[in-house]
């Protein structure tokens, strides 16, 4: 998957976090409720303006910032 297409940085929302694109919604929200424990039913349910090709974009964005090294997100 190529989270490029689902994830943006607007520095006029969210204060400039990577959000996912079509929403106001920052990425970490999906990660910090994926490792709460949340499930994708839930999370959709929780936010309503997402897919589930978000939540497979957060987890896309975040496995390749794991591999230490710089990643340009686009505007």
């Amino acid at each position: 998957m190529d989270w490029r297409e689902h994830i943006m940085v607007d520095v006029g929302r969210q204060g400039g976090q990577p959000c996912l694109r079509g929403t106001r919604v920052p990425v970490y929200v999906i990660l910090d409720n994926l490792a709460a424990g949340e499930s994708e039913e839930t999370i959709l349910g929780e936010y309503p303006s997402l897919t589930r090709a978000h939540i497979r974009a957060s987890l896309a964005f975040a496995a390749e910032l794991a591999h230490d090294r710089i990643v340009p997100i686009p505007a």
